[in-house]
């Protein structure tokens, strides 16, 4: 069943956005022009990588543990191993943060800004400062807390979790937690991880400060009813 993503009213643009959805998979994609045949082709692709290596290692979309496996020659499910591995979390965590810069990157080559959202975990590349407010459900702070990201930090992951939005599977309460990496798979992967951590306000401080120590982290916020908890590089407007 569908589930209107009410986050993607969030993000201040001035960019032509469009939609591509194959499956599981639905973005919202903002470029400087209209290029949904060329992500349709990127997610494919994807989608393919990710769908034979099940075939191969069922347990990676399954798996709740880190996997290891150095037979891998494959980027993209390199990229999910590994962030798995350093978030202490399985593979598939990172699944929404790889598929979107994997589609961010592909279409560079044709715009100059792209911003790739899926499922609240977004790639960007942008040659002007961008804004994104973040959604957290019902607490009072849902809306009222808006990030500015520079042009100089670009490109750039922002991924977020929540315990009380959406489907995926989350052993937390928080209402959102976003991290900020270079890397969008790890910033996916510590986000759940950051997530699963906090059950209550007294765990904020101690769960964002963990995954700041990440090496790669750029910034992390968590938000749980009317209380939020940021630290690293995340500046709040």
């Amino acid at each position: 069943m569908y589930e209107k993503r009410f986050y993607r009213e969030l993000l201040n643009n001035d960019l032509c956005t469009f939609s591509v959805s194959v499956g599981e998979t639905d973005l919202s994609i903002s470029c400087d022009n209209n290029l949904d045949e060329k992500a349709y082709i990127a997610i494919m692709k994807a989608r393919k990588t990710i769908r034979d290596y099940i075939d191969l290692n069922e347990d990676f979309k399954t798996s709740l543990v880190p996997i290891v496996d150095n037979k891998v020659s494959n980027h993209l499910i390199n990229q999910m191993l590994k962030a798995g591995q350093i978030a202490n979390v399985g593979p598939f965590a990172a699944v929404a943060g790889t598929i979107a810069e994997y589609v961010g990157k592909s279409l560079e080559k044709h715009s100059r800004n792209v911003v790739v959202e899926n499922g609240g975990d977004i790639y960007m590349q942008s040659t002007s400062d961008r804004r994104i407010g973040i959604y957290a459900g019902d607490s009072p702070l849902t809306g009222k807390v808006i990030i500015k990201i520079k042009k100089e930090k670009f490109p750039i992951g922002v991924c977020t979790s929540s315990g009380t939005v959406g489907h995926s599977l989350s052993f937390g309460k928080a209402d959102a937690v976003v991290v900020l990496s270079k890397d969008t798979a790890l910033a996916d992967a510590v986000a759940t991880a950051t997530c699963n951590k906090i059950l209550t306000k007294d765990d904020i401080i101690k769960a964002i400060e963990k995954a700041y120590n990440i090496k790669g982290i750029i910034g992390v916020l968590a938000i749980i009813g009317d209380e939020l908890g940021v630290i690293g590089e995340i500046e709040l407007v």
